[in-house]
């Protein structure tokens, strides 16, 4: 019988907290190992609904519209990651005695004798692009794989799967790793660190030692960002098997068990032999898509985990040229008059922003959204030198207005005072009446979407439609 905790699955009475796309997947894999099972979730829309009838005709209870009250007899919970550790369910489940773990941590337990490895990667911003990076450099090595957890495919069906992969490159966010206690993968990368989810997590340090739970036990290497020191003190906090090695990844000139960059060359000496005077060449710059420098840093991790999977070089080279970002992550949309347009939509925090903007020389920026607590006098000053206007939008724009008159008064600034869709049309029309041939227009909010649009997906699609018919008015 599969077990876990001590508990047998079998007749386990389980409490499954939200009715998304892991908590109905973890419903189903413990119903069908036999346990009781019964989701809970605060809403109670159309859609809720619906996933409920489904669930119950598989005889699964729901329960909508109630998410704070322990079911009677729950013997563990098992939490969507979005879910607060203060959420009222879990108050109740501490004073019960009852255990509250997260999808990912049952997947890890669910794993059989001949599982399929973990390579796990968390951060900030990055971690997705780097996941399918690594994941497209383990196909071009001819393992089987998938890109898993916080993308794609729910952890726990393709653990189920068992034998169908060789290995797994891992998606983790801060919320998944604080439910997961018992992970141990064979290699992680914190790829970096800056405040965000402080309201769930409660504080930096709190945010940080989640994210720093993917280094415990790791058995062969923990990738770290040689620029964000911080990243290298988790390694050093981290309580990993005999032997496990600590490899940086750097945009210069690599020192011994770290990868970098030389003369336009991904290079290794972290995995060569003798580290202190050889280097293996990986890849060039330019099969990296897009070669932004942060985008750069993607490409070193996800190549530091594949090498410490023992992919051989070619393959990482392969990996990497033919691996495509997803839509939304500084996606060049069109060129009109001498102009480019960039769609970086997915940079909804002040630090997925900085980045972006640090890719560009000239730039109208068009930013604004939800700041989520944010603020933006850091980015601002480090920006600055590379404005040559700004389109504000959304809600919380007057924040970033104020941090701009502070630290870069001489750069124009249209602020848009309309939240509505059709702003976004508005504000490519005004970016295009502050640019000049050679400059680009970027579009990287630094905020959140939903002030303005459903999701991120939805902005840049919007910026997208702007620019093109943009492109239709001057041709």
């Amino acid at each position: 019988m599969t077990s876990w905790n001590g508990y047998i699955f079998k007749d386990l009475s389980v409490t499954v907290a939200g009715l998304g796309v892991s908590g109905i997947s973890a419903a189903r894999a413990l119903a069908g190992l036999g346990a009781r099972i019964t989701v809970v979730d605060g809403g109670d829309s159309a859609t809720h609904q619906a996933r409920a009838a489904e669930l119950k005709s598989e005889g699964i209870a729901v329960r909508l519209g109630d998410a704070d009250t322990l079911p009677e007899g729950t013997d563990l919970v098992v939490t969507s990651p979005g879910w607060k550790p203060s959420s009222p369910l879990f108050e109740a489940a501490a004073k019960a005695g009852v255990d509250v773990v997260g999808d990912v941590e049952i997947a890890w337990q669910l794993r059989g004798p001949d599982a399929a490895p973990w390579l796990a990667i968390t951060g900030t911003n990055g971690k997705t692009t780097t996941t399918q990076m690594l994941a497209s450099i383990l196909t071009a090595a001819g393992l089987r794989t998938a890109a898993v957890g916080n993308i794609g495919t729910p952890i726990i069906d393709v653990v189920l799967q068992g034998a169908a992969y060789d290995v797994l490159a891992v998606e983790l966010s801060s919320y998944q790793l604080h439910w997961a206690p018992s992970l141990r993968a064979h290699s992680a990368a914190v790829l970096n660190l800056a405040p965000d989810h402080l309201d769930w997590h409660g504080s930096m340090d709190a945010y940080a030692a989640d994210k720093g739970r993917i280094y415990e036990g790791n058995t062969v290497a923990c990738v770290y960002n040689v620029a964000d020191t911080a990243t290298e003190d988790l390694v050093r906090e981290a309580d990993v098997e005999e032997g496990c090695r600590a490899i940086g990844f750097t945009l210069g000139t690599p020192g011994p068990s770290q990868l970098g960059i030389v003369d336009g060359i991904l290079v290794d000496r972290a995995f060569v032999t003798n580290r202190q005077k050889n280097a293996q060449e990986l890849a060039e710059v330019s099969d990296v898509t897009p070669a932004a420098p942060h985008n750069l840093a993607n490409a070193l991790a996800a190549a530091a985990l594949a090498r410490a999977y023992g992919v051989e070089p070619a393959a990482v080279r392969d990996g990497l040229r033919a691996f495509r970002p997803d839509a939304h992550r500084i996606e060049h949309v069109a060129d009109v008059d001498a102009v480019t347009y960039i769609d970086d939509s997915k940079a909804t925090n002040t630090h997925a922003a900085e980045a972006s903007l640090a890719a560009y020389e000239s730039i109208v920026w068009i930013a604004g959204g939800l700041a989520k607590g944010a603020t933006f006098d850091d980015l601002v000053k480090k920006s600055a030198k590379h404005l040559r206007g700004v389109v504000l939008i959304g809600a919380d724009r007057a924040l970033i207005r104020e941090a701009l008159a502070r630290h870069a008064p001489e750069v124009p600034v249209v602020d848009l005072d309309r939240t509505d869709t059709g702003a976004m049309e508005a504000a490519v029309r005004e970016a295009a009446a502050l640019a000049t041939a050679g400059d680009t227009v970027l579009m990287a909010p630094a905020c959140a979407s939903m002030d303005m649009f459903a999701n991120y997906n939805k902005r840049g699609e919007a910026f997208a439609d702007a620019v093109r018919e943009l492109a239709d008015t001057r041709a």
